[in-house]
This record gives C-alpha cells, structure tokens and sequence, in this order.
C-alpha cells in the first residue's frame, strides 16, 4: 500500500458562514500558487463550538479562521492564545500544532495597517488624533493597532457607552471616550477615521453621522465592504479626503494564516482583489 501524505485543509468556522468571502480568497491563492490544499465553510453552532473544532485536527485541518459569533468563545477552547488575541479579546485565526494542540492569533490588528499602508503610503499615523467609531470586537483589533502604530490619541465613540468604557479600562490613557451623539464633532482635526460599525453595510441602518467637521487632510476608512464604497467613503472622498475601502483588510489579515497553513506568504494585490469581488 502506499503511503499518501494527508493534503492540508483549512477553513472558515462561524454561523452563519455561507456568505464568507474567505473561501474564495483562499481557493483563489492555493490555484495561483499550484499548492495542494482546500479551504472550506464551517458552519457550527455555538453549543456544538468545543466538540467540533477539537475533531478538526483529527480530520486533517492545519488550521480554521474564526469570525462570527465565535471570535470571542474560541479563547476559551484554545490552548494556547496570544498576548495580542488575548489584549483583544478575540481570536480570528487558528492554527492546529502536530501535537494536537490549538493556537489561537488575533491577525485583523495586522490586516488592518497592512491595508492603510497599501492604500495610502503617505499616511503618517502620528500626524494627529485618531477617531473610532464604535466598539465592538473589530474596534478593539484596531484600536490595539493604532496605539502600535504611534497613534498618539484615539477617540471612540460607541452608540452602547459601556463598551466604549471598557476600550478605555483595557487600552489606556490614549483612549478618549465620547458620547455617540458628539461622533460628529470630534472630526476636526482628526488625521484617521475610521468606521468599524456595520452602519452603511448592505442591508443594515445607515452611516448617518455629520461629516461636516471632516477636514480634507484625515485618512479615512471603513471595514464595511458591501458595498465597497460606502456613503461614509463617498462623503469623505467628496470633502477631499484619503480614503481606503475596508476589503484589503480582509485580504490582508488572511495572508499570515494562509502562510502558516499552506507555506508560501500569498500576494495581495489587484488581481487577488478582483478574485474575491468576483466571487
């Protein structure tokens, strides 16, 4: 008989999956780089998380990315988490050691300036405050990103105060809390904005906080990208400003999973993105 290496799987794990993107990015690397390998969507219930991703390795996954709602619940599974997943609070990336054990990484900090800095290379993160607006999970992978980066003040503000609090107790003297209703007036002079909300998003409640303070020299960006322009980035764009649609960070926090799974470091480039948006 002979003894055929195991080709390496990977995937996607949430609940719902099947509108995930993912599987077509990864699909797309693995056929421009001839490598052997699949990615598929996982879709598991929350009571059914721990039983099932802990049979993954058994069944030949090297690793799983993470997303909703499971993010959060997967630190608890994992044996192993590190510093930056567990500074978020969030996990989006798996991989599944030789000896069974499950390490856990938070890659959206990454592929968040990954993006900015392909979008815009002229941007200087210390030029000038930074504005959040909201506070969820993917907040917190950027928040921990700007303060890395140099960002020398961040101000959120979040439609739930409490979460935004929370941002402040974890993050520090950087972080500046706000009123959901004063999001507008701290645009003055902000060099970054960023919108992390899913207001805007297709089918969800629209982006209706004023620009009208918006100066013409911020760099802004939305992780929003269905649509891929969003009428935050339109509004901006219309003021003048940079502006940087929210895919490449999709994009770009995959690659380093991608790497760890399937061993070569993948391109994003515009072929890549043409690949997913054609999907």
């Amino acid at each position: 008989m002979t003894d055929h290496p195991r080709i390496p799987l990977a995937g996607v794990i949430g609940h719902p999956i099947a509108h995930s993107r993912s599987p077509a990015l990864h699909g797309y690397w693995l056929h421009r780089y001839g490598l052997q390998g699949h990615y598929i969507p996982i879709d598991i219930a929350p009571g059914d998380l721990a039983d099932l991703v802990c049979t993954l390795p058994r069944l030949g996954f090297v690793g799983a990315n993470v997303t909703i709602p499971h993010k959060e619940a997967i630190l608890g599974i994992a044996d192993h988490v590190t510093d930056r997943a567990a500074l978020i609070g969030a996990a989006n990336t798996l991989i599944f050691r030789k000896d069974g054990k499950i390490h856990a990484d938070n890659t959206d900090g990454s592929g968040f300036i990954a993006n900015l800095r392909q979008g815009a290379p002229k941007w200087a993160p210390a030029a000038g405050p930074a504005v959040v607006l909201g506070a969820g999970g993917a907040a917190r992978a950027v928040v921990a990103a700007l303060i890395e980066v140099g960002v020398p003040e961040i101000r959120v503000a979040n439609r739930t105060r409490a979460r935004a609090d929370a941002l402040r107790s974890d993050f520090g003297a950087k972080i500046h809390v706000h009123e959901w209703v004063q999001a507008g007036s701290l645009l003055a002079d902000a060099a970054t904005v960023v919108n992390t909300t899913s207001l805007g998003m297709t089918g969800k409640a629209d982006f209706r906080v004023s620009l009208e303070e918006l100066s013409p020299k911020a760099l802004v960006t939305d992780l929003v990208y269905t649509p891929l322009r969003t009428q935050f980035l339109i509004e901006a764009e219309a003021k003048g400003c940079t502006v940087v649609d929210g895919l490449g960070m999709l994009l770009h926090q995959a690659a380093p999973g991608f790497e760890r799974w399937f061993g070569v470091r993948p391109e994003v480039d515009d072929a890549t993105r043409a690949a997913v948006m054609s999907a």
